[in-house]
């Protein structure tokens, strides 16, 4: 019973928290909008039994996936969306791995105060971190004022609402993020390991690559994972440093919901982004599965 029990807990979280939501959401994809609260038909009325949800079933259709296909604002949107992501991903890595390996290796008694000023910045609100940044970029901004001031420029520079603000709020957001799981995974790493490399004829920077890198990469991947995906989605980050030209899939579902008030085409973006999210994910995991039992 407790070996049932410790198996469900997990599944029952699944159920209620993503199957259900997701279900709900896929339903809503295949309905029609409608000037009604909700603003979406056919919903399903229990009270008419069999023939209700005969009716019910009749009225769903695939339209809206079709209009996304149809419509290039959707499909630049993603793209745009992985883009972004992808470069913010890798931006976030070469800014992060640098920071966790100082941290792996720094004095021992050191090591809980760097990890809470890695962590301090959560202490805050996420927007006015973000907005804090407007200050920051703007032509006004403190960074430009800086730069006038030591002579390294004539003019402001325009860094607002463009998409270097957006990697730049970006990093900065989900560097944490980064840090952490490839922090946990130098720290463990057996320091022994790359003397040996040293004896055997490695140079420091090829006991590092050879070594250091290989035993990070579960750090690297939970790390990307991390910064990749709440990132492909991303929404006000692009909305306060971005303007209105940066164009990413979660700003665009936003205004479908709230602005448009169009809940299927809407859902139906957003159970297109959940599949481009799970499917590497899955993919990812049996390939995995797959080396591991290689190995074994």
């Amino acid at each position: 019973m407790r070996r049932l029990v410790l198996i469900a807990i997990p599944y029952v979280w699944l159920l209620a928290l993503f199957l259900v939501p997701f279900i709900i959401v896929f339903k809503i994809s295949l309905s029609d909008t409608e000037l009604s609260i909700p603003p979406y038909t056919p919903t399903l009325d229990f009270s008419a039994g069999w023939a209700g949800f005969k009716e019910f079933l009749a009225g769903l259709d695939f339209e809206n996936f079709v209009w996304l296909t149809e419509d290039d604002l959707y499909w630049k949107a993603y793209l745009s969306s992985l883009k972004i992501a992808i470069i913010s991903t890798v931006l976030t890595l070469l800014v992060g791995y640098p920071i966790a390996y100082a941290m792996a290796r720094a004095p021992q008694e050191w090591r809980a105060t760097l990890l809470m000023l890695i962590i301090l910045p959560f202490w805050t609100s996420f927007l006015i971190r973000v907005y804090s940044w407007m200050g920051i970029l703007s032509q006004e901004g403190y960074l430009n004022q800086l730069l006038m001031s030591l002579g390294l420029i004539s003019e402001p520079l325009i860094i607002l609402n463009t998409n270097t603000a957006v990697y730049i709020g970006i990093v900065y957001t989900y560097l944490p993020f980064m840090i952490l799981p490839i922090y946990s995974a130098l720290e463990k790493m057996d320091e022994s390991l790359l003397e040996a490399a040293e004896d055997l004829g490695c140079s420091r920077f090829s006991a590092f690559w050879l070594v250091t890198v290989p035993l990070s990469k579960q750090g690297i991947i939970a790390g990307s994972f991390l910064v990749f995906i709440p990132t492909l989605g991303e929404m006000v980050i692009p909305s306060m440093l971005g303007g209105s030209k940066t164009l990413m899939i979660g700003k665009v579902l936003w205004e479908e919901f709230f602005s448009n008030r169009d809940w299927p085409v809407a859902s139906a973006v957003a159970v297109i982004l959940l599949l481009i999210l799970v499917i590497p994910i899955i993919l990812f995991q049996r390939n995995e599965q797959k080396q591991r039992e290689a190995e074994g």
